[in-house]
C-alpha cells in the first residue's frame, strides 16, 4: 500500500514500483558497490542463483499493469500520516532535493513539498503519477512526478538530501538493486528514510492470507523483508548508517473488517486484479480470509475496526 503495499504473492498483482527501463540509463561506472563483500555483506551461491533465473523484468511488467487496475490512492490516501511521520523523522529541511521512490500518487513527496523542499516522486504506474499531479495542483504544492524504475531510477548520482519511501520500494521485486539505487541517488551525508511493513504486523500477515491464493514468483522474496534491521544491514552494509530505526503502528480504521475486505477488493489493484479471476465460490471465501486477518488485530470496542499494523521507521545516513 505505498504506497502501496502489494502483496507477496502473484507475479502479475503484486510486488509494485519499478518500471519501463530508459535505454539510455545505464549505471554509472563505480555508482554501485562492486559486491556485498564490500558492504560487510556476503552473497550465498543460492542468492546468486535465484537472482540469475528470475525474470524481474517479467514480473515488473505484469505489476505495472496489476497497479493500473483498481483505484489504488482510495487506499493509498489513508496512510498519509505515515509518510508525514517519516519525513519528521528526518528532519527534512526547507529548500532540500528529495526523492520519493516508489512514489505512488505522492504522499512522501507531498509531505516533503509542505515543508518547501524541492520535492521529486517516481513510480512506474501512470495512471498513479497523473493522480499525484492532479492531487499536487489542487492542494496548491509543487512536485515533479516521473516515470520511472526503483531499480533503474532516472536521476544522477548523489543528486538529493533525502531519498525516501513510504511502503513502495519494499515491492520491487530485486531488493538489492533497489536499495542500491536508494543509495546512488542519495548524496553521501545526505540521508535515506524508508517506512516498511513488518512481516508479524497486520499487513504483513494480510500478505501471506493473498500469498496463499497467489503464490509469489519463484525468486522474488518477501517485501516486508525490509521491515526487519537484519534485511536492512545486508541490503546496506557499511554504505548507511542507521541512526533511527523505530517500530511504528498505523491503525487501519473502517466500518468494520467486511468494510476493509471490500474497499481492498475494490480498490488495491493486485487484490482488485486477483479477486477478478476467482470464480464466485472462491471469491466469497477470499472476501472472508481477507476479513478475518484485521478482524484478529482489531482493538475497536463499538463495532468498528480499529486494527494496528506495525511497520519499521528507519532513518540512515549515507556514508560512502
Amino acid at each position: 500500500m505505498h504506497e502501496a503495499v502489494a502483496v507477496e504473492g502473484q507475479e502479475q498483482r503484486l510486488v509494485r514500483h519499478a518500471v519501463h527501463l530508459r535505454p539510455d540509463k545505464q549505471p554509472t561506472p563505480g555508482s554501485h558497490a562492486p559486491s556485498h563483500g564490500a558492504r560487510g555483506g556476503s552473497r550465498s551461491r543460492e542468492t546468486e542463483e535465484r537472482t540469475t533465473m528470475t525474470d524481474f523484468e517479467t514480473i515488473k511488467k505484469n505489476q505495472r499493469a496489476a497497479w493500473e487496475t483498481g483505484d489504488y490512492p482510495r487506499v493509498g490516501n489513508t496512510l498519509q500520516i505515515i509518510a508525514e511521520l517519516l519525513v519528521e523523522a528526518a528532519d527534512v529541511r526547507a529548500g532540500q532535493r528529495v526523492l520519493d521512490v516508489a512514489c505512488g500518487q505522492g504522499n512522501a513527496a507531498m509531505a516533503a513539498a509542505r515543508r518547501f523542499a524541492v520535492a521529486s516522486g517516481v513510480d512506474y504506474a501512470r495512471n498513479l503519477l497523473e493522480q499525484g499531479r492532479e492531487r499536487a495542483k489542487a492542494e496548491h504544492l509543487d512536485v515533479t512526478f516521473i516515470e520511472g524504475d526503483a531499480e533503474n531510477l532516472p536521476v544522477g548520482d548523489q543528486e538529493f538530501d533525502l531519498t525516501c519511501s513510504t511502503v513502495g520500494v519494499m515491492f520491487a521485486p530485486d531488493h538489492q538493486k533497489a536499495a542500491d539505487e536508494l543509495v546512488r541517488a542519495t548524496k553521501i551525508g545526505g540521508k535515506i528514510a524508508i517506512a516498511n511493513w513488518t512481516p508479524s504486523g497486520m499487513v504483513g500477515q494480510m500478505f501471506k492470507t493473498v500469498a496463499g491464493w497467489a503464490p509469489p514468483p519463484a525468486g522474488v522474496r518477501p517485501g516486508t523483508l525490509w521491515g526487519t534491521p537484519g534485511h536492512l544491514t545486508e541490503l546496506f552494509g557499511d554504505r548507511v548508517e542507521w541512526t533511527n530505526l523505530t517500530v511504528r503502528t498505523y491503525a487501519f480504521r473502517y466500518l468494520n473488517a467486511e468494510h476493509f475486505s471490500e474497499w481492498f477488493r475494490d480498490f488495491y489493484g493486485p487484490i482488485t486484479r486477483l479477486a477478478g479471476t476467482l470464480s464466485d465460490d472462491d471469491l466469497k471465501k477470499f472476501a472472508a480470509e481477507l476479513a478475518d486477518v484485521p478482524r484478529e488485530f482489531n482493538v475497536a470496542d463499538d463495532g468498528t475496526l480499529v486494527a494496528p499494523s506495525e511497520y519499521l521507521e528507519a532513518v540512515g545516513v549515507r556514508r560512502a
